[in-house]
C-alpha cells in the first residue's frame, strides 16, 4: 500500500494587499519581509541570489527549472546570498551538472535563505507587473503553522526600499586588491600578472564578475568601501575610477557618494559606472532618479545604443532608474531600453566619463556588452 503524497503546505507568501500563496518550503526555516520582484533569466539563479543588488528583495523566478545545475563556489557573486528569498514554480530539482558541488536546497539552508516552491509564478508575475513590486512576508515552517494576519501586517508595516541606503550593508569593510580574471575553459579563473591600469573601484555592492572583467581588461584593481572619500580615492593616484552596482535607493546612497564623485570629476580621470554606479554618476551630474513600477530584472533585456544603432541583449537588475528628462546640458543619453524607453546609459560630451544601467559583465547572461570594459581601458590608455 502506497502512502498518500504530502500535500500540507510548509511555506507561505503573503502580499501587503492580503493575497496569500501557499507552497512547499525549502532552504532555511523562519520568516522574512522584503520587496517582491521577478527575474526572467533562464540561467544563473546562484549568481542572482548572491548579487548584492538584490538586498531587501525576494526574487520570483519565471523560469521553472531551478536547481538543476546545483551550486558551486565559483559562481557566487559575493560570499553569501544577499537576496532575502526565492519563489519558484516547481520544487528545486536535484543537480545534474559536472560543475555542481552541492544542491540548491542545502546551500540555501546553510546560508539562512528561505525558498518556496509550487507557486503559480505566472499569476504572481502578472500581479507584480500590474500593481507594482509589492511588500511581502515569506515564511517556511515544516509543520505548516502560519499566522496569516500577522504576516500581512508585517508586510504592510515594512518601510520599503524608497529612502533606504543598503550600500552600507553590503559594501566591503576595508579596501582590498583584486586580480582574478574571467572564467575561461579549461583553466577556470586565472590571475592577472604584470602592470596594468590603476583602477579604484567603489564598492556599493560589487559583483565579483565585474571585478574579474576589469582585471581581464588589464586593470590593476583596488576596491574601496562605499563611504570612501574623494581624498581616499585620489590618494591612490588612479588612472580610472569605477562605480559599482548595488542595492537600495540611489538618492539615499547619494548623500555621501555624490559629493565624492563630484570632487573626482574635477580631475581629468576616466570614470565608468554600472547600475547603482550609473545612477550615482547621473545624480552627481545633476540628474534625478525615480522608483520604477516593477523594475527590470532578467538576462534578456534589449537595449539600443543610440549612437551606433546596435541592439544589445543585456542582464538587468534595478528598481530605480535615471529620469532622462532631467539630464543636464553636456550629458548625452547613450542607451535606452527597448521595453519601455527608460534610460540605460549616459556619457559626458567632452570627457571619458560614462555609465550604463545594465550589467555588461554577463553574470548571468549574455556577453554582448563586454566591450564597455575595453572602452574604459582604452580611455585610460589614451590618458597615459
Amino acid at each position: 500500500m502506497f502512502a498518500a503524497p504530502q500535500t500540507r503546505p510548509t511555506a507561505c507568501l503573503t502580499l501587503a494587499d492580503g493575497t496569500v500563496f501557499y507552497g512547499q518550503g525549502f532552504g532555511a526555516t523562519g520568516e522574512t519581509v522584503a520587496e517582491l520582484c521577478f527575474n526572467t533569466a533562464m540561467t544563473g539563479y546562484q549568481e542572482i541570489m548572491t548579487d548584492p543588488s538584490y538586498a531587501g528583495q525576494v526574487v520570483t523566478f519565471t523560469f521553472p527549472h531551478v536547481g538543476n545545475v546545483g551550486v558551486n563556489p565559483e559562481d557566487d557573486e559575493t560570499a553569501e546570498p544577499v537576496a532575502a528569498g526565492m519563489v519558484v514554480k516547481w520544487d528545486p530539482t536535484e543537480p545534474s551538472n559536472w560543475r555542481a558541488a552541492g544542491a540548491l536546497k542545502d546551500w540555501l539552508a546553510r546560508r539562512g535563505r528561505i525558498g518556496i516552491g509550487g507557486i503559480d509564478t505566472r499569476r504572481l508575475t502578472r500581479a507584480i507587473r500590474q500593481q507594482g513590486a509589492p511588500h511581502v512576508a515569506l515564511a517556511h515552517d515544516p509543520e505548516g503553522r502560519f499566522d496569516i494576519e500577522k504576516m500581512v501586517a508585517r508586510a504592510r508595516a515594512w518601510s520599503g526600499l524608497v529612502g533606504l541606503d543598503l550600500a552600507r550593508d553590503v559594501t566591503c569593510a576595508q579596501s582590498y586588491r583584486w586580480d582574478e580574471m574571467r572564467w575561461a575553459w579549461p583553466q577556470g579563473h586565472q590571475r592577472r600578472e604584470g602592470p596594468g591600469h590603476r583602477v579604484v573601484a567603489l564598492d556599493y555592492g560589487a559583483k565579483r564578475n565585474i571585478l574579474r572583467c576589469l582585471a581581464s581588461a588589464g586593470c590593476d584593481v583596488t576596491v574601496l568601501p562605499a563611504t570612501a572619500t574623494a581624498e581616499d580615492v585620489l590618494a591612490l593616484n588612479p588612472d580610472g575610477v569605477f562605480l559599482s552596482n548595488g542595492p537600495g535607493d540611489p538618492a539615499a546612497t547619494g548623500d555621501y557618494a555624490v559629493p565624492m564623485i563630484r570632487k573626482v570629476l574635477k580631475r581629468d580621470i576616466p570614470l565608468f559606472g554600472i547600475c547603482l554606479g550609473h545612477q550615482m554618476l547621473a545624480l552627481a551630474l545633476g540628474a534625478k532618479t525615480i522608483k520604477m513600477n516593477h523594475g527590470h530584472h532578467g538576462a534578456n533585456h534589449p537595449v539600443k545604443d543610440l549612437e551606433t544603432g546596435k541592439v544589445e541583449i543585456t542582464s538587468m537588475n534595478h528598481g530605480f532608474t535615471v529620469d532622462s528628462q532631467t539630464l543636464p546640458a553636456g550629458v548625452v543619453e547613450t542607451h535606452v531600453s527597448l521595453f519601455d524607453g527608460s534610460n540605460c546609459g549616459i556619457r559626458m560630451a567632452d570627457r571619458p566619463v560614462f555609465s550604463v544601467q545594465y550589467h555588461p559583465e554577463a553574470s548571468p547572461g549574455p556577453q554582448d556588452s563586454y566591450y564597455l570594459f575595453e572602452r574604459f581601458a582604452a580611455a585610460m590608455a589614451a590618458r597615459a
